[in-house]
């Protein structure tokens, strides 16, 4: 993961979290932020192709949302897949790094916010960070991605 920041050009700024970061609560709590700056990197399948979802942690992800910008029905995969794709254990999926390069959304709630916290590839580290940075890191493109409550 270290190695994939520099080669982007990203400071780097990984640290070993003080705490435990592997739910979004708790990884705030560790980096003293609100969960709103904790990056969720979620991953979906669309037939054998990643996508990455890169979520605010207060945001709950629209499934309906995501399947209309990738075209298709999603799903979540399971451990073992997400693992094989990424080479990252769920609770450290990083942003970047991925063994197979996925689509990339990133929740547009995040481009308010600064600055953001994401796992650096194990739920005991994170990376500081930007929306904007993240966009030029992953490719990702911005999208209203959240699920608005009934």
């Amino acid at each position: 993961m270290r190695q994939a920041l520099q080669a982007a050009g990203h400071a780097d700024t990984i640290i070993a979290a003080p705490a435990s970061t592997r739910t979004a609560a708790e990884a705030a709590a560790a980096m003293g932020c609100t969960v709103a700056q904790i990056i969720k990197s979620l991953i979906f399948r669309v037939g054998g192709q990643p996508v990455l979802v890169l979520a605010s942690g207060i945001n709950r992800v629209d499934p309906a949302k995501l399947a209309a910008l990738a075209g298709a029905a999603v799903e979540r995969p399971d451990a073992a897949w997400v693992r094989a794709v990424t080479g990252f254990a769920i609770g450290g999926v990083a942003p970047i790094g991925h063994l197979t390069p996925p689509l990339a959304w990133l929740d547009e709630d995040l481009l308010a916010l600064d600055p953001l916290w994401a796992a650096a590839g194990s739920p005991a580290h994170v990376f500081r960070t930007s929306a904007w940075q993240l966009l030029d890191l992953t490719g990702a493109r911005p999208a209203a991605l959240r699920e608005v409550p009934p």
